[in-house]
């Protein structure tokens, strides 16, 4: 097992992993920017070094900085939390190629999924449904039209090297097409260097369904049942939950069986997520996250499973501890992101925290980074805390949350917690028929 792991990460993943590294005896190492430096990150790990600037390309971006501090602290392995570099293949050769152990996938594996095109032609071959649209890469407005005539419209034209929303464009006519492919590969270019895109079916009406993946170096592979993403704005998820209130058992069962089966084939190493459009009982292959997930507590919750623990040991070469039939899905969990932005207009809201209490009592968990008189920067993701609850079913999960969003208590910034007091209260979410269109279109009516 490793000595010491270094944390190539901020805010609340890096405190989750530091908190695993210390109950399983493994030493932690905090990386910073300047502007992070009164970080409980910082405040808690067993060391720290500064590696930058604000600006993430300064730090939390910057390989040979990272890497240096991994050296100079005498980590054995580096753990890359989600975003920033947790999806660079680069990043992943440069570590194992330093000496270190990624606590993640093998890099062949992040290169292949992180390009859309050629994660949706590798799952293809191994038996996941993918929506239907073009085959690969669309080079130009003709080829598009072809494949838009076949599919048949509304369509989605999207980044092979996106996320987030960024390089997307729904067509619902054909006059409409040109302007869209043109826009869309702007916005690729500009957003991921990267100007490819490619042509999907746009569903009416899909949730968003994915399948929490674990697989080691031994041959096992499993899955730990599904996550409901479909409250969203923008394409950024704002509510998870689990299970989904959708799926059947047999729903459930065959299409995470189907999951943990292609990660078997595929000789994956680590966490994973392989992601689903989900509409009249039928599955579509999304996109695979290569990483531990911002939403994972919510599996937690329900598995009883330190995933972060898993991802260490697995990473040091031990066997998955978790069996299949060992796995048992309790109750039900709901997280929701609380981020430090305008409920109303969205607009980012960073400065000083002047008060926080977190929420308590039984069921409740609260991961987040921030405490009294923390200032949250504004060079980062807007996300300030994540608040999970778990209950007997969904009914009492649904009662907790709310009473966990009364007692939170964040000022001196604006959060999003009236949005999601406004959610929960809605009888749509209540009775779980929403999709992945849902919270945009109430917005609309909300704000008319």
């Amino acid at each position: 097992m490793f000595k010491k792991v270094l944390i190539a990460n901020r805010g609340e993943i890096a405190l989750r992993i530091i908190r695993a590294c210390r109950e399983m005896g493994i030493q932690s190492v905090a990386v910073h920017s300047t502007a992070d430096a009164n970080s409980m990150a910082v405040r808690l790990a067993d060391e720290s070094v500064c590696i930058g600037p604000p600006a993430g390309k300064d730090s939390y971006l910057n390989i040979p900085s990272i890497l240096t501090a991994a050296t100079v602290t005498g980590a054995d392995a580096i753990h890359p939390g989600y975003g920033f570099l947790s999806e660079n293949a680069q990043f992943a050769r440069m570590v194992e190629e330093h000496g270190f152990t990624f606590i993640g996938p093998k890099p062949e594996h992040i290169e292949s999924m992180g390009d859309k095109v050629t994660a949706k032609k590798t799952v293809m071959a191994l038996g996941l449904p993918v929506v239907p649209g073009s085959p690969g890469a669309v080079e130009s407005i003709e080829q598009g039209l072809e494949i838009c005539e076949e599919a048949g419209f509304p369509v989605l034209i999207k980044a092979a090297s996106g996320g987030g929303g960024k390089g997307m464009q729904v067509v619902r006519k054909a006059e409409d097409f040109a302007e869209a492919f043109t826009t869309a590969r702007r916005e690729a270019a500009a957003n991921f260097g990267d100007d490819t895109v490619y042509i999907e079916k746009y569903l009416e009406k899909p949730r968003h369904i994915e399948i929490q993946i674990f697989g080691d170096t031994h041959g096992n592979a499993i899955h730990l049942g599904e996550r409901d993403c479909s409250i969203q704005r923008r394409h950024q998820k704002l509510v998870e939950e689990a299970p989904s209130p959708a799926l059947s058992d047999k729903e459930r069962n065959a299409i995470g069986s189907l999951a943990a089966d292609v990660i078997r084939k595929m000789g994956y190493r680590g966490a994973g997520t392989i992601e689903f459009l989900y509409e009249k009982g039928e599955f579509f292959f999304m996109e695979m996250n290569t990483r531990i997930q911002v939403e994972h507590p919510v599996t937690e919750m329900i598995t009883g499973i330190d995933l972060i623990a898993e991802q260490i040991k697995v990473a040091a070469g031990l066997p998955l501890t978790i069996k299949k039939e060992n796995i048992r899905l309790r109750g039900h969990a709901i997280e929701v992101r609380i981020n430090a932005e305008d409920p109303n207009t969205f607009i980012p809201s960073p400065g000083k925290i002047t008060q926080f209490h977190a929420p308590g009592g039984l069921g409740v968990r609260f991961d987040s980074a921030i405490y009294g008189g923390y200032s949250i920067p504004p060079y980062y993701d807007s996300m300030v805390g994540k608040l999970i609850v778990h209950g007997r079913d969904r009914e009492e999960a649904i009662k907790r949350m709310r009473r966990a969003i009364v007692e939170t208590v964040i000022d001196g910034i604006k959060t999003t917690l009236p949005l999601h007091q406004w959610i929960f209260s809605e009888e749509d979410f209540v009775t779980g028929k929403y999709n992945i269109h849902w919270l945009e279109k109430k917005l609309a009516e909300k704000n008319k």
